[in-house]
């Protein structure tokens, strides 16, 4: 059945002032014949039972429940499991923001930040700290084994970023399955097997219940030793003591972590201010407001026009 037209569409977030304008501002353009309001005006004005839509980003659970009416929502980031995890939430078609932009500069980041471990920048960072003047010897690309866990769209395009750059790339995905020009490898097997030679880990896989906690102290045993880890994926998806434990002995050279099960991160986590960590503030692939509102003007104007939804999210495996 078509939707009934024109209804006001709720923008809820965790957003800022200055982030929700810059938003309502995109979707707005993007959308001029749509009414869309953030969700506090449309909760003042008493108009929120009308709304059958939710675009969303990072939004508390508990306003999105206040929109009784709502048919489905619209992510506006690739990553939908705080929604997932809400019993009631769950119940309601969840669309994720795929976003070619979205992926490409993850792996532009994957890429960067491969290379600052490939090229030793931990260590000299530390020797400029102490006034310490120390080449260390010079290792090509192809001698550096990259894992990638996770073969989505973001995986696809890092994985092409590090093989153009020369580094031999072995993917997994949680079940079987080719992804063309990517040596992969799928199911616990495969995981040990792409674990146990992956001189850098990179993780871009998905939060979901049998993803949490996946990088944990048996998976990290696996590495060779010296190793390095990349998480762009999701915090929830590493052992925080286990990875701590797996750097102060030694055995993992390096981790580099741009997400975390609570953000911003605490002042007082250990991650701060320990010498084998880099801390990065969720920034490897943040949303494009401009390209996410054509994306989601899109999938809303095919909705209007079929009253078909775009692809959502499965949630038994959670994306």
């Amino acid at each position: 059945m078509k939707p009934p037209a024109r209804e006001p569409i709720a923008l809820i977030g965790r957003l800022d002032a200055g982030e929700s304008a810059a938003w309502l501002s995109a979707l707005r353009a993007a959308m001029p014949d749509e009414t869309i309001e953030s969700a506090k005006a449309l909760l003042a004005g008493q108009t929120a039972a009308r709304v059958r839509l939710a675009i969303v980003a990072n939004p508390d659970p508990d306003e999105v429940r206040r929109f009784a009416g709502l048919q489905w929502i619209h992510s506006v980031w690739a990553g939908v499991e705080g929604l997932l995890a809400d019993p009631i939430l769950a119940a309601l078609p969840v669309v994720r923001l795929i976003d070619p932009e979205l992926a490409r500069t993850m792996a532009e980041a994957v890429l960067a930040w491969t290379l600052y471990l490939h090229r030793e920048m931990p260590a000299y960072r530390q020797a400029q700290q102490i006034s310490t003047w120390r080449p260390l010897p010079y290792r090509p690309p192809a001698s550096r084994r990259v894992g990638l866990l996770g073969t989505g769209e973001m995986g696809r395009r890092a994985a092409a970023s590090l093989t153009a750059a020369g580094f031999p790339v072995t993917g997994w995905r949680r079940r079987p399955g080719a992804v063309p020009g990517l040596d992969c490898r799928s199911g616990e097997a495969g995981l040990v097997e792409v674990v146990s030679r992956s001189d850098i880990l990179v993780v871009l896989l998905p939060l979901t219940p049998a993803t949490r906690h996946l990088v944990n102290r048996s998976l990290l045993a696996r590495l060779p030793a010296g190793a390095s880890l990349i998480n762009f994926g999701r915090g929830g998806l590493v052992n925080d003591d286990d990875l701590l434990a797996a750097l102060d002995s030694g055995r993992l050279d390096h981790a580099v972590l741009d997400v975390f099960e609570t953000e911003p991160l605490p002042a007082a986590s250990p991650f701060w201010q320990h010498p084998r960590v880099t801390v990065l503030p969720h920034i490897s692939a943040s949303s494009t407001v401009a390209t996410a509102a054509a994306i989601v003007a899109d999938n809303v104007r095919h909705w209007r026009e079929s009253g078909k939804l775009p692809l959502v999210v499965d949630p038994t495996i959670g994306y």
